[in-house]
């Protein structure tokens, strides 16, 4: 991976308080002070010169990747926030990408029409599907043999949803499409996402319809409108049970990943980008704000640019995160579920480590 001396210096900034008593004192009771330096301090990383699109963790939770619309897919240390090194191939916006469970290998998606595979750990670009049309969602199937990607809507040509052939060797990888599915959705296909045991997958799109299918045949199986404005961001609860939903229409939606039943819906006061569920609480993290065309005439407050914490179960907010000075663009929760990583359209990544007040939480 490209590497960068200053990348973990001059990219990476982390908000310290230097304390004026270099030796242990003791006070009886808690001052703004001591209240402050008990506050949970997020990391702000700066290794994107565009806004943020996508953040993928791995399996272990120690290594993270951001994507964004500077063309150059970024990894960073989990826990310290240190840049180890960008890919450097596309030549377009970087939509998406995923990590192969032994961390060794990285796919991206891009508005380059190509999808790239790399060796994660040197950043060499090992293969290239190359496409005429824009590629945007993509991620490996379990087992890793196959990837699901989508493609967008260009000159003529309809949005698709695509099954390739993964190798892990990668001297047989060749460009193998198994199955293409482009007669199923009307506008563009913002994520897809596989099901349990790869028997099927699940897409989302503008159009606010959530669609399964089967992976063998392409079949539709199921689907339900749940939002009267486009779905930006779909994602999957930790065990493949549920299903989270972020749109415009400033609501987030819980569906039964079997039956497709509507279980919870929580309505928030802005339109909705991202949408995470923790692994470890019964809590749902949703991000998004005021349209990026008009943020330079609004305070980060009224644009409401915050990270937005609800209830699972109760569907109650409970808390915010502020930070950002732009839309927020992606939300994604470590495995663990102790700490929650953030991108916005300020071109940021902020990983926030939750403090001991959060798990103390009886909610």
């Amino acid at each position: 991976v490209n590497p960068n001396t200053s990348g973990g210096s001059s990219a990476t900034h982390r908000d310290t308080h230097t304390d004026p008593f270099p030796f242990p004192f003791t006070q009886t009771q808690d001052t703004s002070e001591e209240k402050r330096r008990k506050t949970m301090r997020p990391l702000l990383l700066k290794g994107h010169t565009r806004p943020l699109t996508f953040i993928k963790y791995n399996v272990d939770g120690d290594i993270l990747i951001s994507c964004a619309k500077d063309h150059r897919p970024t990894l960073w240390y989990a826990d310290t926030g240190e840049r180890i090194g960008t890919y450097k191939g596309h030549n377009g916006a970087t939509w998406s990408c995923d990590i192969t469970r032994d961390s060794k290998r990285l796919v991206t998606a891009s508005a380059d029409s190509t999808v790239k595979l790399w060796n994660l750990t040197t950043g060499e670009c090992i293969f290239t599907f190359k496409f005429d049309i824009p590629c945007r969602s993509v991620s490996f199937s379990l087992g890793e043999e196959y990837l699901l990607l989508t493609t967008d809507a260009f000159m003529g040509t309809p949005p698709a949803v695509r099954i390739l052939k993964h190798s892990r060797d990668i001297e047989e990888q060749q460009h193998e499409e198994v199955l293409c599915i482009s007669d199923a959705h009307p506008g563009r296909i913002t994520r897809a996402m596989w099901g349990p045991l790869n028997k099927t997958f699940v897409t989302s799109c503008e159009d606010g319809m959530v669609r399964k299918f089967d992976a063998a045949s392409g079949k539709l199986l199921n689907e339900v409108k749940v939002h009267e404005k486009s779905i930006q961001m779909m994602d999957l609860d930790s065990e493949g049970n549920t299903i989270i939903t972020a749109s415009l229409d400033k609501k987030s939606v819980l569906l039964d990943f079997e039956t497709f039943d509507i279980l919870k819906t929580y309505q928030t006061d802005r339109p909705l980008n991202t949408a995470a569920i923790s692994p470890l609480k019964d809590h749902i993290a949703l991000g998004g704000g005021q349209d990026a065309a008009s943020v330079t005439t609004t305070a980060g407050q009224a644009g409401k640019f915050e990270v937005v914490f609800y209830h699972k179960i109760f569907q109650e907010m409970f808390g915010t995160v502020r930070g950002h000075f732009g839309p927020l663009n992606f939300v994604a929760f470590s495995p663990n579920g102790k700490s929650f990583t953030t991108g916005g359209e300020d071109g940021y990544v902020r990983i926030h480590h939750l403090d001991s007040e959060y798990f103390d939480l009886d909610l």
